[in-house]
């Protein structure tokens, strides 16, 4: 995926996932772990392959490497996605982000950009990032 062509839908849920899990300096091998579990479970990536995940985190990197590639990025992934997907690039997102168990500063504040950038209602991410922490607790 050239880094001027645009996204299809699955390679922007992959970049926004990579936007995130890239904020605090670079990918964990447990956000890599969620982002090839989501591949391998989620419906919406039912014909998505694990090659095709490798290149399209590959190709988020190096646009993120970009001059100016951070709103490169979110405008691409704006772009590739309807507002239904934008909910589900975000859940994605905050899933990524609890891999790790504790979210840092950078991680938090990438979150604030994906939710701007994908437009989404404030409540909405709430319920969206509840759901996620939940999911993520410990006893």
């Amino acid at each position: 995926m050239p880094a001027q062509a645009g996204l299809d839908p699955q390679e922007a849920l992959i970049c926004t996932m990579v936007l995130v899990a890239a904020a605090d300096g670079g990918m964990t091998d447990r956000e890599i772990g969620v982002m090839a579990g989501q591949v391998q479970t989620l419906p919406v990536f039912h014909d998505f392959s694990s090659e095709r995940l490798s290149a399209a985190a590959d190709a988020a990197v190096n646009l993120l490497r970009e001059e100016e590639g951070l709103s490169h990025a979110a405008r691409l992934i704006r772009q590739a996605l309807d507002p239904r997907l934008r909910e589900t690039a975000y859940a994605l997102a905050c899933e990524v982000v609890a891999a790790d168990h504790v979210a840092g500063q950078q991680s938090l504040e990438m979150l604030e950009f994906v939710m701007t950038e994908l437009h989404l209602d404030p409540l909405v991410a709430a319920a969206i990032e509840r759901g996620v922490r939940a999911r993520y607790q410990r006893v």
